[in-house]
């Protein structure tokens, strides 16, 4: 099989990208690639960015084998229009629709760096949190999770540390202090710690290969956590601790 054609959207952070790659991370290449962080939302310029990537790598619609997906966690707006835009294209085109977790993406660009370390992956998750995962790297040179992704207090993520740690993503600015203080972390420049669509694009093409791939009208983004609404939502149709008489069946 020739190596597989992935148009890749990734839109869990402030700063959304498109690409175009061919192959997996091991063997493949990253064709075109648009990163910006826009003044507008994700959904104001995907699209036109989308057929800017195309053009520019000269591939045409026909030829995709299959649409990646930043899956998440991250930003739940974004996630939201990178899943939508995603299943459509997905959809129109014909083709397989990949979903990527986010982290996983982001493990990809800090592993080479992080050499032999435990390298810990964050996104900030608001409200005093972060969205973290840990990786070590695989017999191939790739990261392989060794804690899925969870939603924790700075402290809390520290305190849990039991070796020298290499902490990478959007989420180490948000609480450098906290990180920077502890003898056990090392911090990764910012440059290098941002989701791409280049490597959502690249192990999309892995799963592509392995057939791990999302029916488009089920898929959803991994949120790991419930959204304001849905808590709102929840509250409201709770009772209040005083009331305890049983609703009417009307």
């Amino acid at each position: 099989m020739d190596q597989p054609l992935i148009l890749a959207i990734e839109t869990a952070t402030g700063c959304g990208s498109v690409a175009l790659t061919s192959g997996d991370p091991l063997s493949g290449a990253l064709l075109a690639e648009a990163t910006a962080q826009p003044r507008v939302t994700h959904a104001r310029r995907l699209l036109g960015s989308v057929e800017w990537v195309l053009g520019a790598g000269g591939v045409s619609w026909e030829q995709l084998d299959g649409i990646a997906v930043s899956l998440g966690p991250g930003s739940f707006t974004g996630l939201r229009i990178g899943m939508a835009a995603a299943k459509g294209l997905a959809m129109a085109a014909g083709v397989p629709l990949l979903g990527v977790p986010t982290l996983d993406a982001l493990a990809c660009t800090a592993l080479g760096v992080a050499r032999e370390k435990e390298l810990c992956c964050l996104l900030d998750a608001r409200k005093n949190e972060v969205y973290a995962a840990l990786y070590r790297s695989g017999d191939d040179g790739l990261p392989v999770r060794s804690q899925d992704p969870v939603v924790i207090g700075p402290e809390q993520l520290v305190a849990k540390l039991t070796g020298p740690t290499v902490f990478a993503g959007p989420g180490v600015a948000a609480f450098h202090e906290i990180f920077a203080g502890s003898r056990l972390i090392e911090i990764l420049p910012p440059p290098l710690c941002q989701p791409r669509a280049a490597f959502v694009g690249l192990l999309g093409g892995r799963m592509l290969a392995l057939g791990d791939v999302l029916e488009p009208a089920a898929a959803a983004p991994l949120y790991i956590r419930a959204s304001d609404a849905e808590l709102n939502f929840k509250a409201r149709r709770q009772p209040s601790a005083g009331n305890t008489e049983p609703r009417s069946g009307r």
